[in-house]
Order: C-alpha cells, then sequence, then structure tokens
C-alpha cells in the first residue's frame, strides 16, 4: 500500500492544480501520474482527497474527491511573539518543531537587545509549510513580519496576553499555572519571549500597562528558541481539547 502523499495547497477545494513548488515535488521527486490518489491540506482546517488528473513537465492538475474537515486538537489561538536569535537556524529550528507541536500565529519582535533586526519570512513560511504537511496538520499557522516591540504591544489584542522575563525584582506569576487557571472555552492566547539578554526592563513595564501579564517559564534560564518552545508547549498542553 503507497503512503498517502500530502500537498499543501491554499483554496485547494477549487485550485485545480498544485502550486508550482510543490508540482515540482511531485513530478520530479515522487514521479506522480495520472490516477495517483493524493491529499491537499488547505491550511483553514480541512483534508481534500484528490486524484491526479494531468502531469505535464511543470504542472500537476488534480481532481477533488472527497473533503474531510478536521477538528483541531487544541482550543482557541496560540500566538508566539519571539526576539529572532542572531543564528536564524535556531528560529528555523523553533518555528519548524512548534509547527510540529501545534499553534497558531508566529510574530517576530524588534526589541532592544534584539540581536538580529531582519527576519526572511519567506522561508521561515516554507519551513512551516513542510512541518504542516509532515504533520499532517489541517490549520496552516500565520507567519507575520517583524514589527518594533513598542508598536506591537501597543496594538490591540484580544484575549490573554503574557510576557515572559527573568528579572526578580517585577512579580511574575508561573506561565503554566496561569494558563490552567483560564475559564474561556475560546480562549485568545499571546505570548512574548524575549532575545538572549532578554527583554529591557522598560519593555517589561510597557507591555504590563498595556495588558500583558508578566510570567516565568520555569526555574531554569533558557535560550531565546527553547523558551519560544516551552511556552508553545505548554499553551498546547493547557488548552488541548478533552
Amino acid at each position: 500500500m503507497k503512503e498517502a502523499r500530502y500537498f499543501y495547497v491554499p483554496g485547494a477545494s477549487t485550485a485545480g492544480q498544485l502550486p508550482d513548488d510543490e508540482a515540482t515535488h511531485a513530478i520530479r521527486v515522487l514521479r506522480l501520474r495520472e490516477g495517483d490518489e493524493i491529499f491537499l491540506i488547505d491550511g483553514v482546517g480541512n483534508f481534500h482527497r484528490a486524484e491526479v488528473t494531468l502531469v505535464s513537465s511543470k504542472h500537476c492538475a488534480y481532481q477533488v474527491l472527497e473533503t474531510i474537515p478536521q477538528t483541531s486538537v487544541w482550543r482557541g489561538h496560540i500566538h508566539l511573539a519571539m526576539a529572532p536569535t542572531k543564528m536564524m537556524d535556531r528560529v528555523e529550528w523553533m518555528a519548524e518543531k512548534a509547527t510540529e507541536i501545534g499553534f497558531d500565529e508566529l510574530s517576530f519582535l524588534d526589541c532592544r537587545f534584539s540581536e538580529r533586526r531582519v527576519v526572511k519570512t519567506d522561508r521561515v513560511e516554507r519551513i512551516v509549510v513542510a512541518a504542516v504537511k509532515q504533520s499532517r496538520k489541517a490549520w496552516m499557522p500565520v507567519v507575520n513580519e517583524m514589527m518594533p516591540f513598542e508598536r506591537f504591544v501597543r496594538t490591540p489584542r484580544e484575549g490573554v496576553k503574557f510576557i515572559a522575563h527573568c528579572y526578580e525584582e517585577i512579580e511574575r506569576n508561573d506561565l503554566f499555572n496561569s494558563l490552567m487557571a483560564m475559564e474561556d472555552d475560546n480562549p485568545q492566547v499571546t505570548i512574548l519571549v524575549g532575545p538572549e539578554g532578554d527583554f529591557s526592563v522598560g519593555e517589561v513595564r510597557l507591555a504590563m500597562d498595556n495588558g500583558y501579564v508578566p510570567v516565568s517559564l520555569g526555574e531554569c534560564r533558557l535560550r531565546t528558541e527553547t523558551a519560544a518552545l516551552s511556552a508553545v508547549m505548554m499553551a498546547q498542553l493547557t488548552l488541548r481539547k478533552q
């Protein structure tokens, strides 16, 4: 029995053919032919069982045979906003693993102590797409462009907002316990994670002034990408549907 092949196709129910990069992989690597069965991920909660109807040198057309709505395994919306590390491969690793675990949105913050001021989000998106297919997620996480910290925290956002930091002089709650205490059936959660040098004290206080709850990720001091992944894991565990 052949292994099911999954492709990410926005608007899969009406697109009629694979996007160029997916078509190239299907034709040149997987060597799909007319009549082969494939599964399409539309990124908004559905799988589509389809049949390949036409293969040319650059195009792979299909016909949808069945739409299979999926149910998310977690409640609400998990939004991670992090300051990217100097080494971009660490950010890409985090984005891949967070997608496999499951979250909804990723933003990048330009902070006072940031080591990186530019992020190529198109590359991050490609990594996220690959992780969506590998882990067979029906939803595609949104990847946002980098934004100055002040503008991000001043932007109105629904739900509960947290900022993780390491300053002993600023009282913090435990993130996991705070997430466990939420009673909303469809919570919107935003979690901020700072650069290797942490947020500045001024940034933490600005976030608090804009409704962010200061939290700790535990007793150990973590690298940025580890802290970010830990935050996603905590949110995923506490918001997982029973």
